[in-house]
């Protein structure tokens, strides 16, 4: 029972620290693209953020019933045996964050767990222990539905903005009240993160404690003390910023003017509050990701670089497959060493998390260097001091121009019949 109480400690203090990496992750889902038009400076939106994502941690617990009572059947599994599924899990989960964030990728820390316990699950248990069912209808689909609908909210959305203050559009400046509009909107898409992205972590603690007995698996709803570790864990990390990624969906995908930032963040707060709702475990960054693509096509004259959507597509892809292929390999290590697998588990894990923060240091990103024109003037986007013509403006010049031709050719006219 000693050793029982060990591994218990052990998947508490790991998951604590995948919430963590959770939160640095997904920072940028929620002020990227305030941080990019200058609505808020960098290291006000990182407060901002974890403040809200630990109010959003108590507000639902609809999630954490999905992984706790959904993902897994935990009747399939003898108590003892689950705690080191668990735990290799969450080092598959942890080992892809780690690495996706090292690179800058927008990847799902949800997908990673998710990937993390099915390997581990499928080596350290068998297939009939995943409620494939469950993962489909609750993972996969929402997974695949989910970006390309906020991609299109965030496009109507765009487009009605434009089109509301067209106006405005051979003044500089004309749109900067969305600014403060995105601070709302970024503030939603904060607690909306808080109220989805918490309950995963508070799932998986549950399932261990259900696991070894100490919480009835009647008993859908986590314990406070879980509820407010796993929000504090989540608020560090979100704290901490995760500039690298910050800086993908700040201007790597596209260029964010304030009415695009406003236009994308209500689409990814609408969806998660949606999915949260529901209990769909949804992967935020994959929407807010959609959100800053179609507020990018809705925009006339913006360029979506698609190299870089290339590139966190096939991260997309590859999370649930390499996060599973790396907990089974952990689980497989508890298969053949026993206990002492775990302890080997546990040293990879931390030699793994050191080397790649020891490489990111390498080449550092912070608040100051993430986006340099917003650390060094407030604005990351330039609005020019020509805005591009309306439809109406270019008919106008369409006219214009026929009528200089019309009077051209008649002068010419003239001037023949004079000779």
């Amino acid at each position: 029972m000693e050793t029982a109480a060990l591994i218990v400690v052990l998947v508490i203090a790991l998951a604590l620290f995948f919430d963590f990496t959770n939160g640095f992750h997904d920072t940028a889902n929620a002020m990227a693209t305030p941080i990019a038009t200058g609505a808020l400076k960098p290291k006000v939106a990182v407060m901002l953020a974890a403040g809200l994502n630990l109010v959003g941690a108590f507000l639902s617990t609809e999630v954490s019933q999905t992984i706790s009572h959904g993902i897994i059947n935990e009747k399939e599994i003898t108590g003892l045996s689950f705690l080191p599924i668990i735990f290799a899990g969450l080092i598959g989960a942890i080992t892809w964050n780690m690495l996706t964030w090292l690179l800058g990728l927008p990847s799902s820390s949800s997908h990673a767990l998710f990937g993390g316990l099915i390997g581990a699950t499928l080596v350290g248990a068998s297939a009939a222990a995943i409620n494939f069912g469950a993962v489909l209808s609750k993972v996969v689909l929402p997974a695949l539905i989910a970006p390309f609908t906020a991609g299109v909210i965030a496009f109507a959305a765009t487009r009605l903005a434009y089109a509301i203050t067209r106006r405005y559009d051979n003044k500089p400046d004309g749109r900067d009240g969305f600014r403060w509009g995105q601070i709302f909107t970024s503030s939603l898409v904060a607690l909306a993160h808080g109220t989805n992205d918490a309950q995963k972590t508070m799932g998986v603690i549950t399932l261990a404690l259900i696991a070894v007995g100490w919480q009835s698996s009647a008993q859908a709803d986590p314990h406070l003390w879980v509820i407010i570790a796993c929000a504090l864990a989540i608020a560090l990390g979100t704290y901490m910023g995760g500039w690298r990624i910050i800086r993908t969906l700040g201007k790597g995908l596209t260029d964010v003017k304030p009415a695009q930032g406003f236009s994308a963040e209500t689409s990814t707060a609408a969806t998660i509050l949606a999915s949260s709702a529901f209990g769909f475990a949804l992967s935020t960054t994959q929407v807010a990701s959609g959100s800053v693509i179609g507020s990018g096509l809705g925009r006339r004259g913006s360029t979506v670089r698609w190299r870089t959507v290339g590139r966190i597509t096939i991260g997309w892809v590859l999370t649930l497959p390499a996060s599973a292929a790396v907990g089974a390999f952990a689980a497989l290590l508890v298969v053949w060493f026993g206990n002492w697998g775990i302890l080997l588990d546990a040293i990879l894990a931390v030699a793994i998390i050191v080397a790649l923060f020891l490489r990111s240091r390498r080449s550092a990103v912070d608040a100051a260097n993430a986006m340099s024109e917003v650390a060094d003037s407030g604005l990351a986007v330039k609005v020019p001091r020509k805005a591009p013509p309306t439809r109406r403006r270019r008919a106008l010049l369409r006219e214009e121009a026929q009528q200089k031709a019309a009077d051209a050719s008649r002068s010419t006219d003239r001037k023949d019949a004079q000779r």
